[in-house]
């Protein structure tokens, strides 16, 4: 038997929607309406790249030098960005998922995660992708099934295709950003939007770069829209989701990377994002809804 390299591939449907979720990692390979991709995706028989569509836990984005600690222990997880050297994206890269259910509009995966180098926990996650008439609707609900407190944050990796960025506007109603360092692209400090990063009255993109968490949404719930010549997508998520990633790629300006995150990066340490941290003792349970639709 030949197997992808991505698992099986669940297509869900309804309307003028398509999605395809894969077994590793409950990943989100691709969004179409009426027929048109809205992901810079990858096929069935490639392997993911670039973190595209993956589910981020138990944490997003950047963990410095890949240590923490958490109610006196010092845990050291693997480096797996070594220009930065930190321990980026969570531990869920290259895990398969457990099938649940799969409708025509909905399928539900299931994964726990055991104790391993630099984790200590047992947190198993449950992921929910459904669409509908207003677009894709994704849930994820977590419980620490061990019998320690855990830390947890949660954030999600899509990436949205124009091909030229300069034409894209953007709207990203946020009142805060977090400076980093230039090196590491690690927290200083949360400090209020700078001009350059400024979108909260929609403009075009222009040559602006973004690598850039923002925090302190102007509404609880809220949604960031991208409107390009051809195409316009709205990526929202609920309170518990107070901090998105905006990712412009490079050198081909071609993609928008909008990732709703519970968290800001290197929550798991003392220092400006670190209030983000969600703490699960055991039973302990965390819940976030996002999702994405055409304009």
């Amino acid at each position: 038997m030949t197997l992808q390299p991505t698992g099986t591939q669940y297509e869900i449907s309804h309307g003028r929607y398509r999605a395809v979720v894969t077994e590793v990692g409950a990943t989100l390979r691709s969004i179409t309406v009426d027929g048109q991709e809205l992901l810079w995706t990858f096929g069935p028989d490639e392997p993911a790249q670039h973190s595209q569509g993956q589910q981020l836990l138990p944490w997003p984005n950047r963990i410095a030098d890949g240590r923490y600690e958490f109610d006196g222990r010092t845990e050291q997880l693997p480096v797996n960005e070594f220009p930065r050297n930190t321990a980026l994206h969570g531990l869920n890269t290259g895990r398969a998922w457990e099938l649940v259910s799969h409708d025509a509009d909905s399928v539900v995966q299931r994964h726990t995660l055991f104790p391993e180098r630099g984790w200590s926990g047992v947190l198993t996650a449950t992921i929910t992708h459904t669409v509908g008439t207003d677009g894709l609707r994704v849930r994820v609900d977590v419980v620490n099934d061990g019998t320690t407190a855990l830390p947890y944050g949660y954030g999600v990796h899509p990436y949205f295709e124009f091909g030229d960025l300069a034409d894209v506007t953007l709207l990203l109603p946020f009142d805060e950003e977090l400076d980093v360092d230039a090196e590491r692209l690690l927290p200083r400090a949360v400090v209020p939007i700078s001009e350059e990063f400024d979108f909260r009255e929609a403009r075009p993109l222009g040559e602006v770069e973004l690598d850039t968490a923002f925090t302190s949404p102007r509404d609880a719930s809220w949604a960031v829209e991208l409107r390009g010549p051809d195409r316009a997508v709205q990526v929202w998520a609920d309170e518990t989701l107070p901090w998105v990633q905006v990712y412009t790629t490079r050198p081909e300006r071609h993609a928008v990377a909008v990732e709703p995150m519970t968290c800001g990066p290197d929550a798991f340490n003392e220092g400006p994002t670190h209030a983000g941290m969600i703490r699960l003792e055991p039973g302990g349970s965390a819940s976030s809804v996002w999702g994405v639709r055409a304009l």
